[in-house]
């Protein structure tokens, strides 16, 4: 009978070290709170963010936020060195135009001779990421707050669990 409880005592602890490396260095859970990332995500939805890889242009990430002790979700549109421009909800990311479909429904919601998002031109310094929403009228983002750390960040969005009929990978 001892045997067999030091048999699962290891089990359960082996596990749960297992669990705290995967957290800590791999992958986390995250809830997605608010509506700055509609249609792409909305309030309450599931996911996990790795904790590897490279970020590029588009990726979803999740961040410290730099004006709050919370964490935000946004799209990178500028990387480090990037000159970021919107004219006439245009986005250009060094002089080059660059199609965001992701806000085309929020776009179909506005008056024709309305903007989504307002003209700005920013050049991204080292070290930095340029992020907003995809709901960009009701997205706190780099906007309004600046550029982010690339050391704010806790990741890079992989996958969706929650809701179910949503499961997979969001674009």
């Amino acid at each position: 009978m001892k045997k067999e409880i030091v048999s699962w005592m290891k089990s359960i602890l082996i596990a749960l070290i297992v669990v705290f490396i995967c957290r800590q260095f791999l992958f986390v859970p995250v809830t997605v709170k608010g509506e700055s990332m509609e249609p792409t995500f909305e309030n309450s939805d599931r996911i996990v963010v790795t904790k590897v890889g490279n970020i590029e242009h588009s990726d979803m990430v999740v961040f410290h936020a730099p004006d709050a002790e919370k964490e935000y979700i946004k799209r990178v549109i500028g990387l480090e060195g990037d000159r970021v421009k919107m004219k006439d909800d245009m986005l250009y990311i060094n002089g080059k135009p660059y199609k965001e479909p992701y806000v085309k429904s929020n776009k179909e919601q506005i008056p024709p001779d309305e903007n989504l998002t307002e003209n700005f031109d920013v050049k991204v310094p080292e070290g930095s990421l340029f992020v907003m929403g995809d709901n960009r009228r009701h997205s706190w983002d780099s906007r309004r707050f600046g550029v982010i750390s690339e050391d704010s960040l806790v990741g890079k969005v992989e996958f969706r669990f929650f809701p179910l009929n949503e499961l997979g990978s969001p674009q």
